[in-house]
Parts: C-alpha cells; structure tokens; sequence
C-alpha cells in the first residue's frame, strides 16, 4: 500500500526511533483515525489544508515564543486565502499563533499553561516526549522549540489532525521534522512500551472513566525513570475528596471524576509512580479561556453561574487545575 505523501515523515520518524513494533500498527490507526464514513467534515478539511498556496523558503519561525509564529512573505491576495482555508478548520481551542502575519486567537491561552508547566519540567533537550490529547500541539510545538529530539501528538481528533497540518505547511522543516502527530488515543499506543522519556497529559484525566487505568497507561508509555506530566481539573480538599459530577460538569457531558490535588497524588503513589509533587494550582480565569473569533462557540464565561462565578452552572465549584509531576521507577 502506497503511504500519502504527509504521512511518509511520521513513518520515517517511527523507524529512526526503533518503533517497528509500532510501525507495524500505523497503517490500521491512520485508516482509523482518519475515515472518511466516521468524519463527515473530513473531506473538507482535507481539502482546505492541500489549498494551502506554497510558501518562499525564507521565512522566521519561532517556537519559543509564546504565540508560535511563523513569518514570511505574502501577497496580500495569498494571506486573504490563507486565512480563508485556516478558517475552515475552526474552532482553534490551543494556541495562539501566528502565520505569515495571521493572529489565530484560540480559545485558551495555552502559553499561559505552558508558563506554569515549564520551569518545572526536566531539561526537554535531547528527550523524546510523548503529548496525549495534545489539539493542534501547539504545546509540542513548544516541546519542540525546547529541544525535545522527538515529539509525538495523539489525539483521536481529525480536526486536530488537520490544523497540524496546516501548521505544519508553516512551520515546515524549522523543528528539524522532529514534531509529528497520529490520530488515535492513549489506548492504541503500545502496551508497556517504555519509550518515551517524557509523557504530558493535559485536560485530559477528567474525560476517562477509569482515570487510574489512565495513569497506568502513561506508566506504561514511559521508560523507567521517566517523567509525567499531568495536568487536570481538581477540586479543593484532603486525601479523601473527590467529586463525581451528575450528567454535565461546566456544561460538559463527559467529566467524570474530579479529585484534591492530594487525592490524585495519592492516586499516583498507587499506581507506582513515585517522587509526586504538585507544582502548581490555581482557579481557571475568564482571560485563559474564552470565545474569540477563532472559537465562537460557548466558553468558560457561559459555563458559570452568572451570579457566582466560583461555582458552575451546575452548581458545582468553578474549573480549577492542578499540575502534578511524577516519575516512573526505575
């Protein structure tokens, strides 16, 4: 079977990592991840990414700043299609970026995030990082700028899959090629793999049913003495809070166990996982995320009580987060 022409790099950089166990699987998920009968508006998106005009060799990109940019030399009729087929693909949730003079204002100021995250991380030079849930990845865009040898991007979404793409054509070879992004979820990778050096899990733990068999399968994904980094919704409390929300939490319908920092270090130990620590939390703010015209869909303001904004709508205590890291045994 012929491999498409953008998917040959992520092939390429499975075989230089000495993933065949996993190459062997790729084609299966690619078909997966991107059938055309499962994703109505796949054809679309597709099709918006291929329109994308050829960009000049010369262009600046910068991944190490907190919009990834990208800047280069347009005419005023290539950025005015540019934008049109970037548009195509909305809503933008991760980000911002910014694309041959092109502001993709995202839902979340993911920077914000990233800020938080970093100065707590394990030097990423040199490592190979796995980014579960990573979006467009614009955080494995920023992984990337930190040096990271090999990055990898899971996330069942084609949408996803499509910017990344789109910033791909962008960004081009500026990461080295170092940055690539599959269409499945946690559960496709690999049973004890033992691979990567770093694992991220962000906004993702809250969506599991069995959020410690998620954390298993990180442990699995990661080489002993490797680092997780998990990031979730949490609730105040001691060891032995944790809130399991009716049908909707913030308005969303797949949130199912919200636990205390301490309750989800505690978690973590029991899993195996050891040297956890919380290294930072804090209530989600109005500015981190919200609607823009990039993503002009309901947002965390419409979640909220409009009269007390500390609780949800639902009634609950309003989103807050926590970053814990941990490491696999070695």
């Amino acid at each position: 079977m012929a491999i498409p022409e953008s998917q040959r790099p992520l092939y390429r950089a499975f075989i230089d990592q000495g993933l065949e166990a996993w190459l062997a699987r790729l084609p299966d998920q690619l078909a997966r991840g991107l059938d055309r009968k499962r994703h109505g508006d796949l054809p679309a998106w597709e099709k918006a990414v291929a329109k994308l005009p050829t960009l000049p060799e010369a262009r600046q990109v910068d991944l190490n700043n907190a919009t990834v940019t990208v800047e280069c030399m347009l005419r005023d009729s290539q950025r005015r299609q540019c934008e049109n087929l970037l548009r195509k693909l909305a809503p933008w949730r991760k980000g911002p970026y910014r694309l041959a003079g092109i502001h993709i204002d995202t839902e979340w100021r993911s920077d914000w995030k990233w800020q938080r995250v970093a100065p707590h991380l394990a030097p990423l030079d040199g490592r190979r990082v796995l980014d579960v849930g990573g979006g467009s990845g614009y955080h494995a865009w920023r992984m990337a700028g930190a040096g990271a040898a090999f990055v990898l991007v899971i996330d069942p979404s084609p949408r996803f899959y499509y910017q990344f793409q789109a910033l791909r054509h962008f960004v081009g070879n500026a990461d080295g090629g170092r940055t690539h992004f599959l269409p499945v979820g946690i559960e496709d990778v690999p049973e004890q793999l033992a691979f990567f050096d770093t694992v991220f899990s962000m906004g993702v733990l809250y969506h599991r049913p069995s959020p410690l068999e998620h954390l298993l399968q990180l442990k699995d994904a990661l080489r002993p003495g490797g680092e997780l980094v998990l990031e979730t919704l949490v609730v105040e409390g001691d060891a032995t809070t944790v809130l399991l929300p009716g049908e909707r939490y913030a308005a969303m319908p797949n949130v199912y166990f919200l636990p205390s920092s301490a309750a989800l270090c505690q978690w973590l130990a029991r899993c195996g996982f050891d040297n956890v620590r919380v290294v930072d939390e804090a209530p989600t703010i109005l500015d981190e995320q919200r609607s823009t015209e990039w993503m002009t869909f309901q947002s965390l303001a419409d979640f909220l009580d409009p009269d007390d904004s500390t609780r949800t709508r639902e009634g609950y205590p309003a989103p807050r987060r926590a970053v814990i890291i941990a490491n696999k045994p070695r």
